[in-house]
């Protein structure tokens, strides 16, 4: 591992050795008690100065989550743990090599309000891939600093009445991209879990 993925690692482990019972969840909202298993691989660039997120952007076509921003990801299949339905994902959608990936651990499910059950995989990948987009699944592919991503004076907290509750949501504007929903919520997460400040000392 290089210094920047090494000193990740010892984060990522030290901030999960302690559960934590009041993280974001939508399982209130998700319908008929049914769980879809899916992954998504967080994958952070490998500049230790100033760490970016690879995210895309759905394409409005989509079932599920149409238009909104996303880590690359979907449904695991059988025989599949999320590392490895992650790492295809990844692939499939962008070109990503998953030999590429230095993972670093597997982070706190998320229920979404469709009744997906997420599986944030966080991972390490070289700056300036060559990413392909592929059309029928991504619209556009962006980074944005892990720093500002795990910020929470970044984001705006809002509030709509969604089957039959109140659901708060956050959002964050980032170069025209509206990033929130399960995206943010995800981030909101990680971000209990990795203290960045520690991170920033490598650079």
């Amino acid at each position: 591992m290089s210094a920047f993925a090494d000193t990740l690692a010892r984060i990522f482990a030290e901030g999960h050795a302690t559960p934590i019972p009041d993280l974001l969840s939508d399982a209130q909202f998700a319908r008929d008690g049914r769980r879809t298993p899916a992954a998504v691989l967080i994958a952070v660039t490998d500049v230790a100065d100033n760490p970016q997120v690879i995210l895309t952007q759905r394409p409005n076509t989509m079932r599920d989550h149409p238009g909104q921003v996303a880590f690359p990801g979907g449904k695991i299949d059988a025989g599949e743990d999320a590392i490895t339905a992650a790492l295809r994902e990844a692939e499939e959608e962008l070109a990503l090599p998953r030999q590429a990936v230095q993972v670093i651990g597997v982070s706190d499910d998320y229920v979404t309000g469709t009744g997906f059950v997420v599986t944030p995989v966080v991972g390490v990948v070289p700056p300036g891939l060559p990413l392909v987009p592929h059309p029928s699944e991504v619209a556009a592919v962006f980074t944005a600093p892990l720093g500002l991503l795990l910020d929470s004076s970044q984001w705006q907290t809002n509030e709509v009445f969604w089957r039959g509750a109140n659901r708060r949501y956050l959002e964050m504007d980032y170069q025209g991209f509206r990033i929130w929903g399960v995206t943010a919520a995800i981030l909101a997460n990680l971000a209990r879990r990795i203290a960045y400040e520690k991170l920033s000392d490598v650079a």
